[in-house]
């Protein structure tokens, strides 16, 4: 029989081991500088812009 060590999760943020209320961070603060980074757009999701230009020109 072999013994595993169980998976630690890790903050996305400092690396610390994560803490079930805040998952999957480890502290408030790691969580709500994951949200400015959002809020501040330091994080983007890959797609088609949405702010307008040459795409927007449509005739209807």
């Amino acid at each position: 029989m072999t013994t595993s060590t169980p998976l630690v999760r890790r903050c996305p943020i400092c690396g610390k081991p994560r803490v079930e209320q805040h998952a999957p961070f480890c502290s408030s603060r790691c969580r709500d500088r994951d949200l400015m980074r959002w809020l501040d757009e330091g994080y983007a999701i890959p797609g088609p812009s949405t702010l307008g230009g040459e795409d927007d020109d449509r005739e209807n």
